[in-house]
């Protein structure tokens, strides 16, 4: 089967054996797979001297299902996330945490951006959001438009905040969110949407060394307000800032409990859900909920499909021209299993 993998910092295709499904594993045959920029570019950047696999989020069809597995049978599209397991490549051994159904109402292009989904959702329940509040997404790339989203449908008041004009246009009439393309913008409409209190979350999907824009952040949030880490950003800040608002400093890791443990992920031991409510594989199921739902809308956001053949061309696209592009897909349609 044909796969997607990082060469030396270079986007090549590979050739790499069918898996088998074993107990508690999915056997998915992938008809698309998300490009994560943030998370793929950085990978790219560092140069394995072993090639390494890239994506984490796809969709396809299940065409067997092991031993163990419950809510999933073959022939039902399925949606998918985490790697090692989830990769870009025509066919994936997931296991079975890591999958949840599609309904038919939900395109798998779509649903590919699943794994994205279930890291935003993360993020904003790392927050502890309750209803009412205002949060201020920076940052909309891919990432950030589908949290932005997320936060609208549950009621929040956004604000959401970048300096392409490419990415602010795409995030343009979505109801409950306002828009702004300057820093003095943003201060103005945080204060007016707060009556001048601040905003209660700062969610900060850019990547980088943006110590000036974190600090910035500070400005804008409330008394004993949160700050988010989301994306690939140096958390470099100055005390005095933190200090004045006894603000909380947060990171979110992936898509939720559960992801990194081997006992969860690759044995299948879930968490009892009286101790852990919200799960990476439940809020994965989350996002195709809101998808199937019409809470939110996804369509506009994926801007580009392109074969396994033409994928690289899309990473130089990101490199080089990053607001002519928003979300980008890879297309497996009928590859077979050579």
């Amino acid at each position: 089967m044909k796969a997607i993998i990082n060469d030396r910092g270079q986007v090549k295709v590979a050739d790499e054996p069918l898996p088998q499904v074993k107990s508690h594993y999915i056997l998915v045959k992938t008809l698309y797979s998300a490009i994560s920029p943030g998370t793929e570019l950085t990978s790219l950047s560092r140069m394995p001297e072993n090639s390494a696999s890239l994506g984490y989020s796809a969709a396809g069809i299940a065409v067997a299902v092991g031993d163990g597995v419950e809510g999933i049978g073959v022939n039902q599209s399925v949606a998918c996330y985490g790697s090692p397991y989830v990769k870009h490549a025509e066919y994936l051994l997931v296991p079975k945490h890591l999958a949840v159904p599609v309904p038919e109402q939900v395109k798998l292009r779509e649903a590919s951006t699943a794994g994205l989904g279930a890291i935003a959702i993360h993020a904003l329940r790392q927050a502890q959001l309750s209803f009412g509040e205002t949060v201020v997404v920076v940052g909309l790339g891919i990432l950030g438009q589908i949290m932005a989203r997320i936060a609208g449908a549950a009621c929040a008041r956004v604000v959401a905040f970048d300096l392409l004009p490419e990415r602010c246009e795409a995030i343009v009439g979505v109801d409950g969110i306002q828009v702004c393309r300057t820093m003095e913008e943003l201060r103005e409409t945080v204060a007016e949407a707060t009556n001048g209190k601040g905003a209660d979350s700062v969610f900060h999907c850019a990547g980088g060394k943006q110590k000036e824009l974190l600090d910035e952040s500070f400005d804008w949030l409330r008394d004993r307000g949160r700050i988010v880490i989301v994306g690939d950003m140096y958390m470099e800040f100055t005390r005095g800032k933190m200090f004045l608002k006894e603000a909380q400093v947060l990171i979110s890791r992936a898509a939720g409990p559960g992801r990194y443990d081997e006992a969860y992920e690759r044995d299948g031991c879930d968490y009892p859900i009286g101790y852990v409510r919200w799960t990476e594989e439940r809020n994965l199921a989350e996002y195709i909920r809101l998808l199937a739902e019409r809470r939110i809308d996804v369509s506009g956001l994926i801007t580009n499909c392109v074969s396994v053949g033409e994928a690289w061309q899309v990473y130089e696209q990101y490199r080089h021209n990053p607001g002519s592009l928003l979300g980008a897909v890879i297309s497996y349609g009928s590859a077979g299993s050579s």
